[in-house]
């Protein structure tokens, strides 16, 4: 009965945030308007219920995305933005824009998921190589191998004037999605389905590699699974939105606090308090500086940044 009742609640504070989405922005939408205004249907269709799908898919997807790599990495501090798998995925599409720049979404999404994987594949190696004396080596190991990427990605762009473009994939901005210009994201989805369905298998690989062994797992198959899906997400959210930050990182530890490790039973709640602070960030972005759009990567990324600095002087303050 209490499952039921938290099941309930859960969906109804996502239902009260997707509405509030939906009306929410420099146009106001309401009932009336909806009735008597042919042209609210309109925005409504066109631009607000793309959004929030949107929101709700990259949302989850960022979020589950962040529990798998934990699991994999046996680190809470580790996500894509902290392993350099973003930064890859935009050398991948700029390369993509400079000898491909005709490409069509899925192809730009491909080469970004390409770039994503190689960048991942490498940074697991780094970790298989380096010794781990602390906690925080992993996430320091990847943000610098991220820098350096991130650089060569940054005087590449500059040379060949496209930093507007390397900055709109660095910053999550969902006032640019409308119809028929969000739908590489519903293959977001559908690999972070494939990332639900194999959990358990994530959770033992999680383990180590000899108790992954013991109980007939292979765990490099396990983990270049894991890198797929992770790069193909990556991939699919950076062409069409730009990375939300910190959102693959926060979501799973406040969740883990709770649940515990196990990935099939966090990832419910890891998915719904993703899609969650997704929308409540997004819409909140749309109101401090009414009537213009604050990006999300900007609110995101400090309440992200809050959460995370409490969660480093917490686990070393004592």
């Amino acid at each position: 009965m209490r499952h039921l009742r938290n099941a309930l609640i859960c969906g109804f504070v996502l239902a009260v945030l997707s509405v509030a989405s939906l009306l929410v922005g420099a146009t106001g939408i309401g009932l009336v308007s909806l009735m008597s205004d042919p042209n609210a249907w309109n925005i409504l269709l066109i631009s607000r219920v793309p959004r929030t799908a949107a929101l709700i898919i990259a949302g989850t997807s960022s979020a589950i995305m962040g529990a798998i790599v934990q699991r994999l990495v046996s680190n809470r501090f580790v996500e894509p933005s902290t392993m350099g798998t973003i930064d890859c995925a935009s050398f991948g599409l700029l390369l993509g824009l400079l000898f491909a720049p005709n490409a069509a979404p899925m192809g730009r999404m491909l080469i970004a998921a390409a770039g994503a994987w190689i960048g991942t594949a490498f940074f697991m190696i780094l970790l298989r190589t380096v010794p781990l004396k602390s906690p925080l080596m992993p996430p320091l190991l990847g943000i610098a191998f991220g820098g350096v990427i991130g650089a060569m990605t940054s005087f590449i762009a500059y040379r060949f004037d496209l930093m507007q473009s390397l900055s709109a994939w660095g910053t999550a901005d969902f006032s640019v999605v409308l119809k028929e210009r969000y739908e590489l994201l519903y293959i977001a989805a559908a690999v972070t389905g494939s990332g639900w369905l194999l959990a358990d298998r994530f959770t033992l690989a999680g383990l180590g590699d000899n108790v992954a062994r013991g109980l007939g797992l292979n765990p490099l198959a396990v983990l270049a699974i894991g890198i797929t899906i992770v790069a193909g997400v990556s991939g699919a959210i950076v062409v069409t939105v730009g990375f939300i930050p910190f959102l693959g990182l926060v979501v799973p530890n406040l969740i883990a606090r709770w649940r515990g490790d196990n990935l099939r039973r966090s990832l419910p709640l890891v998915a719904w308090l993703g899609a969650a602070l997704t929308l409540l960030c997004d819409i909140f972005g749309r109101l401090v500086f009414y009537p213009y759009d604050l990006p999300i990567g900007v609110t995101m990324g400090v309440l992200g940044a809050v959460i995370f600095l409490g969660m480093i002087l917490r686990k070393f303050g004592r």
